[in-house]
């Protein structure tokens, strides 16, 4: 089973990322919390989440966090809302430094969950799938434990 290999969600302190948290701890060995809020730290790892606090600009940051992940759960919100980001101007350099940090960390599926993957994304040589959160967060959660757990991405 997948969801047993290593785990991390960028974007842990948006509404879908505290949900997957929350969903995907009981069947991920280790899973990983990247959030920018440290205001959700105790949350997270009261649902056994080891948490990382950084800037989601930040590729190096990023990549330390994932290193030895299998997969990602990337949520777009953390891209776009109002956080504060130190290394970008805008989405597309959060993207950039996203899938940076990726290939630098090894990380072999991304799991999108936000709109179309942007380019920056869409181009890393892993397993991709993407989840689009309009469904409802449910949906989105059910979307994401059902790919995490998938032995392999169509």
């Amino acid at each position: 089973m997948l969801a047993a290999m290593p785990v991390l969600v960028v974007g842990a302190d948006t509404a879908v990322g505290r949900a997957a948290v929350a969903a995907l701890t009981p069947t991920a060995s280790q899973l990983r919390a990247f959030v920018t809020d440290p205001s959700v730290i105790d949350e997270l790892r009261g649902h056994g989440a080891t948490v990382a606090v950084g800037d989601v600009s930040d590729a190096s940051h990023l990549a330390g966090a994932a290193l030895g992940a299998f997969s990602a759960i990337l949520i777009e919100d953390a891209a776009v809302d109002g956080r504060e980001r130190a290394f970008a101007t805008d989405a597309q350099e959060v993207h950039d430094a996203w899938a940076e940090a990726m290939r630098d960390a090894g990380i072999r599926r991304v799991i999108w969950v936000g709109g179309t993957p942007p380019e920056a994304i869409a181009s890393l040589d892993v397993e991709m799938a993407a989840v689009d959160p309009a469904v409802g967060v449910d949906a989105t959660i059910s979307a994401i434990q059902s790919l995490d757990d998938a032995a392999e991405l169509e």
